[in-house]
């Protein structure tokens, strides 16, 4: 907006209002939503909506997100904000997890950042338009909800549009606040908050803040003014999406370097080859527009999809019927499509939005329903769910989303919650931590060894003993003693994951984890996991212990000529006679073969050898039908 403009919103709207008696009591920022409204002649429910779908009305202590946005409206300043870091810097494992074929060793780094577009730059906007300084917009959040109303009135504003009391009237608004520039990402944006809308939503913020937004079921929307807001048309080029997200083709390139050395997938013939099981989550690690430079050089590794943070944009790069390079394991790789989300996994308060969340929601629940894949932990898996293939990976194997990645409202927005599901004698769990309350230390967030800012979680720690002060539990694949670092999955269980019952001792549980008798505080008042039914295996009556897997291959004579057979190699874990784990799945022995450029060399081998999938310990893991016996639980 032009300045002159500006200096006419001025008068209108006012410096932030004057702190209040009010101010330090448990509805100042639902206060603060009414002013703010009054102030800059927004419906308060239209701005509360927006304000939901940036940040669940979530301060974050004044920390910006992944893409420098600040406070409840998430107001951005990349200039001040936005981070740098290399696309899975933090894991060492080949991203297409197969000794068939050398590992691919990018020498690329991230681009230098391109120019900041617009939608990374609404903070100063806002600080423009009401006179409030950027660094009290970037902490305070009552002057943070009134920059958000100002830029809502100046979208309002340019669109040509009245301040109307009628939120029905700020369709086009909203839908330029997204910061999106075609019309499909803007209207998808506007969309979800007019689903807010009609809902509802009430709940406690990060500082104790509790907000409420009524429902208006039948809140209609004037759609018709995205046609005058002069946004672009996306090109989709044939993408695999649902209708009710943006989505646009950035094709990973497959290409022949010579030698027969390729990248940066596969191509394949799924699911008429071979069936697609897993979805995994994924963080970028980098920035959007970083990261998108990354997928298009075809000497680096790909995924399937990558969302963006400030307003839900998906990305399709390889098609579900070609096999991605993403998860670290081939066998996941070969059974799986990688979705990426705009984030970092160590960085709390870079968090990940509610447009992100429900653009990805949708996304998947598209997979699921196309592709026949349980909605539910063992399907949908986190990159550090993912097993290593051998012994010698599993050190190096991923951790993200990370331990703040918010799984139990991931699945309310899926449409399968996690709830219970069997009386309290039963003798399996589903861990389920109420994500806002449940807070375990974590360090190595910036510097290792130090406390990482206090956040919600959805993982919980294990000891070896019904006792705080006893040792965590130990991962023997990692060779390393276990930590509370922020990347350490030796002893932490996630939201969603289901587990054996081993024992109970007042307000501990103790569930089969890793070989181990693994002990979490669960008390009734505060529970942090909840009774569920489902199947699990045990060790063959007479057995000592029985193997556990990184992968689930076929059999030697399965193999035909001309296709080298794969070793099935156990990992250095077994499971003791009399311990019990959770089955997500019967999974058959495959294997893709595919190590050259021409596809005409590529076969699927298929075995008689049955696998289960199971929850061993933070990742899954597979073990051979033939070892095992297949019981209900009964406790």
């Amino acid at each position: 907006m032009p300045l002159a403009a500006a200096a006419l919103l001025l008068p209108l709207l006012g410096a932030a209002p004057a702190p209040t008696a009010t101010d330090s009591s448990a509805n100042r920022l639902q206060e603060a939503f009414a002013t703010a409204a009054a102030d800059y002649h927004v419906p308060q429910s239209v701005l509360l909506a927006v304000s939901y779908l940036q940040s669940r009305w979530d301060g974050h202590g004044g920390a910006p997100s992944v893409t420098g946005g600040y406070g409840p409206m998430h107001l951005t300043d990349a200039r001040t904000a936005l981070a740098a870091a290399e696309h899975f810097a933090e894991g060492t494992e080949d991203a297409r997890g197969d000794t068939a074929r050398a590992a691919l060793h990018p020498t690329v780094g991230v681009p230098a950042e391109s120019a900041v577009p617009a939608r990374l730059r609404t903070l100063p906007k806002a600080a423009e338009l009401t006179g409030i300084p950027a660094a009290e917009l970037r902490t305070d959040s009552t002057a943070n909800v009134a920059g958000g109303a100002a830029l809502l009135a100046a979208a309002q504003k340019e669109l040509g549009e009245p301040l109307s009391a009628d939120p029905a009237d700020w369709y086009g608004a909203v839908a330029r606040f997204s910061g999106a520039d075609d019309t499909a990402t803007a209207a998808a944006y506007a969309d979800d908050v007019y689903d807010v809308l009609r809902t509802g939503e009430e709940r406690t913020t990060d500082d104790g803040q509790l907000v409420t937004l009524a429902a208006r079921p039948r809140q209609t929307a004037d759609t018709a003014q995205l046609e005058r807001a002069g946004l672009r048309t996306l090109p989709t080029d044939g993408t695999e999406c649902p209708k009710s997200v943006s989505c646009e083709s950035v094709p990973a390139p497959y290409a022949e370097f010579g030698d027969n050395d390729y990248g940066n997938h596969d191509l394949g013939d799924r699911p008429a080859s071979q069936r697609i099981k897993y979805i995994v989550i994924h963080d970028t690690e980098g920035s959007w527009d970083g990261v998108l430079k990354l997928i298009q050089d075809p000497t680096y590794v790909s995924w399937n999809y990558t969302i963006r943070s400030t307003d839900g944009l998906i990305a399709q790069h390889v098609k579900a019927k070609d096999v991605a390079w993403h998860a670290g394991n081939w066998d996941v790789n070969a059974r799986s499509i990688g979705i990426e989300h705009e984030g970092f996994l160590a960085a709390p308060d870079a968090w990940y939005t509610e447009a992100m969340y429900r653009s990805s929601a949708r996304l998947v629940r598209y997979l699921a329903r196309t592709y026949d894949i349980p909605l539910d932990r063992q399907h949908v898996l986190g990159h550090d769910n993912v097993p290593g293939p051998t012994a010698s990976t599993v050190p190096g194997m991923h951790t993200d989303p990370g331990p703040y990645w918010d799984w139990r409202h991931y699945f309310r927005l899926l449409g399968h919650p996690f709830v219970r599901t069997a009386g309290r004698h039963s003798g399996v769990l589903t861990i389920l931590p109420d994500y806002a309350t449940n807070r375990p230390v974590y360090t190595g967030c910036a510097t290792k060894g130090v406390p990482c800012a206090e956040h919600g979680s959805s993982e919980v720690r294990l000891y070896t003993d019904h006792d705080v002060t006893a040792p965590l539990v130990k991962d023997v694949g990692l060779k390393t003693d276990p930590t509370d670092g922020v990347n350490d999955l030796s002893s932490r269980v996630s939201t969603g994951q289901q587990y054996a019952v081993a024992g109970r001792w007042g307000d501990w549980t103790a569930v089969w984890y890793l070989g181990q008798k693994a002990w979490f505080r669960n008390p009734r008042e505060e529970p942090a996991a909840v009774p569920a039914k489902g199947l699990v295996v045990t060790p063959k009556e007479g057995v000592a212990s029985v193997p556990v897997y990184g992968r689930a291959y076929p059999e030697k004579e399965a193999y035909p000529a001309g296709v080298p057979a794969q070793s099935v190699v156990p990992l250095p874990y077994t499971i003791p006679a009399g311990q019990k784990y959770v089955v997500g799945d019967e999974v058959p022995g495959e294997y893709y073969y595919a190590v050259t450029f021409t596809t005409d060399s590529h076969r699927v081998v298929v075995g008689q050898d049955l696998y289960y999938e199971i929850q061993y310990g933070h990742r899954v893991a597979f073990v051979r039908a033939a070892d095992v016996t297949l019981e209900a639980s009964t406790r």
